[in-house]
Formats: C-alpha cells, sequence, structure tokens
C-alpha cells in the first residue's frame, strides 16, 4: 500500500514539472496595432508655408524736393485714383543769396547787359550792311538793262547781298542769346515774390485701391523720389510660397493649391501660377543653405480671399503633385525594408505573415499598393524588432484600428 503511494506522488510531481515546463516555452502572443488594407481616393503634395501678398503694388515718391506735410492716411483707408490726396510737399524755395553771391551775381547781369547791347548794335550794322548790298544790287541791274555794266558785276553784287544776309541773322541769333543770358543773370539776383501756397504739389493716388504701409508719417523734409506711401488693390491677392528646389521641380502651373491653418475653419483652393525660373539661397532656421525657388498661386475665389485675408498673411500650402480616386493602399507605418523590397506583416488568423509589395506612390501616411495585399487585409501598423515571420500576434485591446482611408491627402514621400 506504500509502495502505491509513493507511485502516485512521483506521477503527480512529474506531471506538473512537465506543466510548468509546458505554460514556460509555450510562445506568448505579441500584442501588435493594425490596420486595414483600404480602397479609395488618395493623393500627394508639397507642404511649405506660404504667405499671401498683393501682386501690383504701388511706392508713391515725392515728385520734387521739399518740405512733406503730414500724411493723415492710415493703413487700410480706401484711395481713388486721380481724386485722392496721399500727400502733399511744399517745394522748396531757391537759396537766399550772401553778399559775396549776390555781388557776383549782379556783376553778371551787368556784363550780360552789355553783351546783350553790344550785339544789338552788330545787328544794327548788319541790317544797314544788308540795306547797302541790295541797293548796289538794284543799281547793277538797271545798268544791265541798259548794257552799260556787265554780268560779273552783277554776279557780285548778288553774292554781296547773300552774305549780308547771312551776316544779318547771326547777328539776330546772337541778340537772342545775349536777351536769354540776361534774363537769366535778372533771376539769380530777382527776389523770390512766389508765395509758399503756389509751390504746395498735391501728390494724387495712381488706382482705385488702399493704402499698405506709410513709409513717411510726420513732416519732414525730403529729397525728390523719397518714398511715401504704398498703394495696392487689396482684390489682386496672390499666394507665394518658397519651396525647394528638389520640390519645386514637380510642380506644375494649373495644379491645385489648398491653404490651411490660415487662422480660419476652412480650407481655400487655389491654382498654382508660375513657377518662377530662378531659384535663391535661404538660410533656415538651422542654419542651413537652402535653394529656394518661389511659386505663384491664385485663389480661385478672390473675393473671398480678399475678405478673409489681406497682404502679408501666412498659411500652410499644399499643393497636389498627384492624385487618384480609387487606389489601394496601406499605411506608411506599416511599411519597412526587407532587402530591396518594401514589406509588411499580414495578420492571419492569429500569426503574421511576411509579404513583399509593389508600391507606387506614397505620402507620409498611405501608400499605393500594386502587388502584395488586397482590400480587407489587416496589416501590422509599427512593428515591433521582435516580430518575426510566423510569430503568434494578438490585436492589442483598447487600441484604435488604423486606417489610411481617413488621410488621402497629406505631405510628401520620396
Amino acid at each position: 500500500m506504500k509502495r502505491w503511494s509513493t507511485v502516485v506522488w512521483w506521477v503527480v510531481g512529474l506531471g506538473a514539472v512537465g506543466a510548468l515546463f509546458f505554460v514556460a516555452l509555450r510562445p506568448v502572443p505579441i500584442d501588435v496595432d493594425v490596420a486595414q488594407v483600404v480602397r479609395g481616393p488618395m493623393s500627394v503634395t508639397i507642404d511649405d508655408e506660404g504667405e499671401t501678398r498683393i501682386r501690383r503694388r504701388f511706392v508713391v515718391s515725392s515728385p520734387v524736393g521739399g518740405r512733406l506735410q503730414r500724411i493723415d492716411l492710415e493703413p487700410g483707408d480706401s484711395v481713388t485714383r486721380g481724386q485722392t490726396v496721399v500727400a502733399r510737399v511744399q517745394a522748396e524755395a531757391p537759396p537766399l543769396l550772401d553778399a559775396r553771391a549776390r555781388a557776383e551775381a549782379e556783376a553778371a547781369r551787368a556784363s550780360a547787359t552789355s553783351v546783350l547791347g553790344r550785339a544789338r548794335a552788330d545787328e544794327q550794322r548788319a541790317t544797314t550792311l544788308l540795306e547797302l548790298a541790295r541797293r548796289e544790287l538794284a543799281r547793277e541791274q538797271d545798268l544791265a538793262s541798259g548794257d552799260l555794266t556787265t554780268r560779273q558785276a552783277i554776279d557780285v553784287s548778288e553774292s554781296a547781298v547773300l552774305a549780308a544776309e547771312e551776316v544779318a541773322r547771326a547777328a539776330t541769333f546772337a541778340v537772342a542769346t545775349a536777351a536769354a543770358e540776361l534774363q537769366r543773370a535778372e533771376a539769380r539776383v530777382a527776389p523770390n515774390r512766389v508765395d509758399a501756397g503756389d509751390r504746395i504739389l498735391s501728390v494724387l493716388a495712381p488706382i482705385d485701391g488702399m493704402v499698405l504701409r506709410r513709409l513717411r508719417e510726420s513732416a519732414a523734409f525730403v529729397p525728390a523720389g523719397e518714398p511715401l506711401i504704398e498703394i495696392g488693390d487689396p482684390r489682386d491677392l496672390e499666394v507665394v510660397s518658397d519651396l525647394l528646389s528638389t520640390d519645386a521641380v514637380q510642380v506644375r502651373p494649373g495644379s491645385t493649391a489648398l491653404l490651411e491653418q490660415w487662422g480660419g475653419d476652412q480650407t481655400l483652393t487655389a491654382t498654382v501660377r508660375r513657377v518662377e525660373p530662378s531659384g535663391f539661397m535661404k538660410i533656415s532656421a538651422l542654419g542651413v543653405e537652402e535653394q529656394r525657388v518661389n511659386v505663384l498661386m491664385d485663389f480661385d475665389d478672390r473675393v473671398t480671399a480678399s475678405t478673409l485675408l489681406g497682404d502679408g498673411y501666412r498659411a500652410e500650402v499644399r499643393i497636389v503633385i498627384w492624385e487618384a480616386d480609387d487606389v489601394v493602399q496601406v499605411p506608411t507605418s506599416a511599411l519597412f525594408r526587407q532587402g530591396d523590397a518594401w514589406a509588411v506583416y499580414v495578420v492571419d488568423g492569429a500569426s503574421a505573415r511576411l509579404t513583399t509589395l509593389t508600391i507606387d506612390h506614397r505620402n507620409n501616411q498611405s501608400a499605393e499598393i500594386l502587388e502584395g495585399v488586397s482590400p480587407g487585409d489587416e496589416v501590422v501598423v509599427h512593428p515591433p524588432d521582435t516580430l518575426v515571420a510566423g510569430a503568434q500576434v494578438s490585436r492589442r485591446e483598447g487600441a484604435d484600428q488604423m486606417s489610411p482611408a481617413n488621410a488621402t491627402t497629406s505631405a510628401p514621400g520620396p
């Protein structure tokens, strides 16, 4: 009896040890997040910051040098072409002459008076000689009618008249020149009799629009050509975004652009008008030199855009470079490299099956699948390093089942 009891205890002990070994060596399922392969719309975009600006802006400058009166217009005020006075400038008066400069000016006036008198005397003498030559020619012609003179004498008289006419004409021009010199000399010494109000020039608005910036506000002396105020039409609004040159080469005129995070809830649409042919160097916030290219876009609804945005407003711009309405796609977080190919882990029952894929377009959230999986398949997202082909998996409890169908538009992929 005692012998049988010992055997029973040994059998029970060995069974317990075997059960412990079975539990210890049994594979433990790995908790994973899964997403479903779906079919739906997808797009690839170039994402960057953009800035609104008025396309045609006018900087009004001072037409003359003088004293600028205070500009009362403020940014946002409306102006009418040819009617609204945007600035008033009092033209600078001629400088006063000191004693030495006045003495020189008076001497120059006296000299110009003398030159004019001599020119008039020369003109009178030339006129007298011309009359004498004409009378001499007339006498020679009378004698020629009676054959009392020669043809040579007549030719000499005619030449004398022509020469006298040229001398008289030159004397007339000399008188005009001397008179102008005298007038200029008198202007230097003449007192300034122009009233200050007559020297005020009103600068009118060149277009219908709005004041954007007031470059000068207080009264001050300004030179000719000094910028005073900037004007533009708020309805002529566009968007400019400086993209990396490697991204700009993928953008084409006519592409759709979406403006988000500009301060409102709605998404504004625009169309790419131009990709500028010349790039420029820009230093990023991290101090990296980047080659940038400006991309210009026009709002599809300019009226709405002009009421919501103004000049120099910031927005997030997403330019669509590819889109399709019906593609098979998986989350990019499920992809990983398997040699030279892309692969995912497909949840097959309770195990993970390694599957290689052929993908085409992709963005930050989803990738277009050409071969490898079908809609409805479940794939592991963010696969852990411990996961291998054939491993037992279990869906993590409480985790949202991810799907790329809710993210059809995203940042650009490679």
